[in-house]
């Protein structure tokens, strides 16, 4: 008996705000996209609570509610979106090879890479009870909720220092916890650091425990124990927010050996382009930008990944 084999113009690998916009602009352009949205459908937004700074929305949205809407508008063009993921692809030749957690192989004429980025956290229990309800990766996205407050940021290296003076700006007080006595990150913003006066920096500390209050049906974080990593000497801070900052790691391993990476794995796209390495293969969103990590420049790389493929697959044809 023959395998069955799935094929679609357009294969795209992860969801999110990237993935969804692709498959908006892929669909919209009949290339019949089809997609699987990974262990994690929506991404990372699905992980917040109220976005305000998603143009299009004035009143704000849930993080869910919002994928959910970009899930709909994908498959009101008729957007082939399935549960599941890509478990191997094989991208030595056209049509590219992929077989999914459900069995399915599908061949694909293009493929945009969605996978996202993964931020890094420090795995304390609390940290995770409290995510979403005062303990954030991204500092962009929620420091607008603490203005006025006391908030941690937990890092030494240049995302750290970025996150502290970008707080600082909002917060009355912004506290840097590292575990080292000195900052890894470079010389120009540690300065940036140094120089701002509402940045206390907290040296050889390592969080203990996140502490918090629930109220209703809600959550909020009230304060943070610190260890110290010389004697054991235990410091309890109190404060409203608190932010990791010490990185990220974008969801690539399915490409190692096939597509071109960074140092730190993110896959490395063509500039002004979200082309990579091989002819017919895009990547769009966080697993292509360290930079700004937004859902905004997010969907707009998904956009540019739809209409870069939609290009591609037609200049085959001339």
């Amino acid at each position: 008996m023959s395998e069955i084999i799935d094929k679609t113009q357009c294969l795209i690998i992860g969801s999110g705000p990237a993935g969804y916009t692709a498959a908006i602009y892929a669909a919209r352009a009949d290339l019949k996209p089809m997609m699987y949205q990974g262990l994690q459908p929506g991404g990372q937004l699905t992980t917040t609570t109220e976005v305000e700074n998603f143009p299009g929305y004035p009143e704000g949205s849930m993080g869910p509610e919002m994928m959910e809407d970009f899930k709909k508008q994908a498959e009101r063009f008729e957007a082939d979106i399935r549960w599941g993921m890509i478990t191997e692809i094989d991208l030595s030749k056209r049509p590219f090879i992929a077989k999914a957690d459900d069995g399915k192989t599908i061949e694909a004429e293009t493929v945009i890479i969605s996978t996202g980025a993964t931020a890094r956290w420090l795995g304390l229990p609390s940290e995770s009870e409290y995510n979403g309800y005062g303990v954030s990766a991204c500092a962009t996205c929620d420091g607008y909720f603490y203005r006025g407050k006391d908030v941690v940021v937990v890092g030494g290296g240049d995302t750290a220092a970025e996150e502290a003076t970008y707080l600082a700006k909002l917060c009355n007080k912004v506290y840097l916890v590292h575990r080292r006595d000195e900052l890894r990150a470079s010389k120009a913003m540690q300065k940036r650091v140094f120089n701002t006066k509402n940045i206390e920096v907290i040296w050889n500390y390592v969080p203990k425990e996140i502490t918090g209050v629930t109220e209703g049906f809600a959550k909020r974080v009230t304060g943070v124990t610190l260890t110290n990593v010389l004697n054991g000497e235990e410091r309890n801070v109190p404060i409203d927010g608190f932010f990791v900052a010490i990185g990220h790691k974008p969801n690539t391993e399915l490409f190692t050996g096939q597509l071109k990476m960074d140092e730190t794995g993110y896959l490395i796209t063509q500039p002004d382009s979200t082309a990579t390495n091989i002819p017919g293969v895009f990547a769009a969103g966080d697993v292509q930008d360290h930079v700004f990590r937004q859902a905004v420049t997010a969907a707009g790389t998904g956009c540019m990944a739809a209409l870069e493929a939609e290009r591609y697959l037609a200049s085959l044809e001339d």
